[in-house]
C-alpha cells in the first residue's frame, strides 16, 4: 500500500514538471525578437588595484624584463641631474607667482592679487653648429616681470630686453640664435596703461627707461586688432610707435593672415614694415609658415622668409628657411628644440649658410599660459 501511495505522488510530480517546462518553452517562443536576443550577463567588478597590479599588466607594458622588476634603482649622473631639474620646477614656480602677487598687492594697495600674471623666467642651454663645427653649449636667460594692479588698468613691466632695439632680421630668426649672437639692449622698466578703442582694438601705452647709467627714457604705444574675414581666414594687425631718447623714434606695422589648411596644419603669412630712424630707412620682412601639433608633446613649424630694406634702394638683404621641432620633456615647463636652418645673406653674395641649433629650456612661471614664443 505504501509503494502504491509513493508511486501515486511521484507520477503527478513528474507530469507537473513536464507541464511547467512546456509552458515556459511556449512563453519564450512568444517573446519579441528584441527580448529573445537580449543575453543575460553577470558582471563581476575587479578592484582597480588588481587590474593595475604589476603582474596583471602585459609584458609589452614594460621596457625591462620581468626578472628586473624588483631590482633596486641604480644612481647615475643623469638621474641626479634630472631630479634636481624637477625639484627646481616645483620650488621656483610658486616663488615667481608669489613675487608677482606681492608686487601686485603693494602697487594696488589691496590685500588681494590678480592670479596668473604674465611674469616668467626662462633659462636654458643652446648650442649651434655651422658646417660641422663642434657643438658648444651656451647658457641663456630671459625674464619678464609683468605685474597687474587690481584697481586700475596699470601694469609694471620689467623685461630683460627691449624688443624695439633688436634688428628686424634678428627678431625674425630669434629661435635660431644663441645668446652670444643676440643684440644686448639692456633691461627696461615701464609703467603700462591698458585701454580699449571701441569694442575690439586693444591699446597700451608704456612710459619707462632702460635700466642703465645714465638711464635712457622711452615711450611706446601699441594697438592690436583681430578680424575674422570669413569662415576660414583670420587677420591680425599690430601697430606700434615708440621713442627712445638716445635712438630717436620709430614705428612698426605687422599684419598676419592665417587659416587651417587641413590635417591639423595651420598656415600663416605675416608681413612687417619698420622705420629705423638712426639709419633713415625702412626694413621689411615677409614670412610664410605652417604649424602642426603632432601630439600633446611636440609641434612642428617649417618657415620660409625674405628680408629687405629701402636704402640705397628697395632690395632683398637675405632669405632663410628653417624647421622648428619643439618637444615638451616634462610637465609644461621643460622643453627642447631642434632647429635646422638655411640662410642666404646678401653680404656673402647669397651663398648658403647652414646651421643646426639644439636648445633645452626651463620655463618658470606662476601662470598656466606659456608665451614662450613671444
Amino acid at each position: 500500500m505504501n509503494c502504491i501511495t509513493r508511486c501515486w505522488w511521484i507520477l503527478p510530480d513528474r507530469y507537473s514538471r513536464s507541464l511547467l517546462t512546456g509552458i515556459a518553452a511556449a512563453c519564450f517562443s512568444f517573446q519579441t525578437p528584441a527580448q529573445a536576443a537580449e543575453p543575460v550577463f553577470r558582471v563581476q567588478e575587479r578592484p582597480v588595484s588588481d587590474v593595475l597590479a604589476p603582474k596583471a599588466l602585459p609584458q609589452s607594458f614594460y621596457t625591462f624584463s620581468p626578472d628586473e622588476y624588483w631590482d633596486e634603482p641604480r644612481d647615475s649622473y643623469w638621474f641626479n641631474f634630472s631630479n634636481w631639474v624637477l625639484l627646481q620646477g616645483r620650488t621656483q614656480n610658486p616663488k615667481i607667482e608669489r613675487l608677482g602677487q606681492w608686487a601686485d598687492r603693494t602697487l594696488s594697495g589691496s590685500q588681494y592679487g590678480l592670479p596668473n600674471n604674465a611674469s616668467y623666467l626662462r633659462v636654458g642651454f643652446a648650442t649651434e653648429s655651422e658646417y660641422g663645427e663642434p657643438f658648444q653649449f651656451e647658457p641663456e636667460a630671459r625674464f619678464r616681470l609683468d605685474i597687474p594692479t587690481t584697481r586700475r588698468k596699470l601694469r609694471l613691466v620689467i623685461e630683460s630686453e627691449s624688443e624695439e632695439l633688436i634688428p628686424l632680421e634678428e627678431r625674425q630668426r630669434d629661435r635660431q640664435l644663441t645668446e652670444t649672437d643676440r643684440t644686448d639692449t639692456d633691461t627696461t622698466g615701464a609703467l603700462r596703461y591698458l585701454t580699449q578703442i571701441g569694442d575690439a582694438i586693444n591699446l597700451s601705452n608704456d612710459v619707462g627707461a632702460r635700466l642703465r647709467f645714465p638711464p635712457d627714457a622711452f615711450w611706446r604705444a601699441t594697438a592690436r586688432k583681430k578680424w575674422r574675414l570669413d569662415d576660414d581666414w583670420l587677420l591680425h594687425v599690430q601697430q606700434r610707435f615708440y621713442y627712445y631718447h638716445s635712438d630717436g623714434w620709430g614705428e612698426r606695422t605687422w599684419a598676419g593672415f592665417g587659416r587651417s589648411v587641413g590635417n591639423g596644419w595651420y598656415f600663416q603669412s605675416s608681413s612687417e614694415l619698420e622705420w629705423v630712424h638712426r639709419d633713415r630707412k625702412f626694413v621689411a620682412a615677409q614670412i610664410f609658415s605652417v604649424d602642426k601639433r603632432l601630439n600633446n608633446r611636440s609641434t612642428l613649424t617649417p618657415r620660409l622668409g625674405v628680408l629687405g630694406e629701402s636704402q640705397p634702394s628697395w632690395r632683398s638683404t637675405s632669405a632663410f628657411a628653417d624647421l622648428t621641432w619643439r618637444y615638451r620633456l616634462h610637465s609644461d615647463w621643460v622643453y627642447t628644440e631642434l632647429i635646422p636652418a638655411l640662410e642666404f645673406p646678401r653680404d656673402e653674395s647669397f651663398k648658403d649658410r647652414a646651421s643646426v641649433l639644439f636648445r633645452i629650456e626651463l620655463y618658470f612661471s606662476g601662470s598656466l599660459e606659456r608665451p614662450y614664443l613671444d
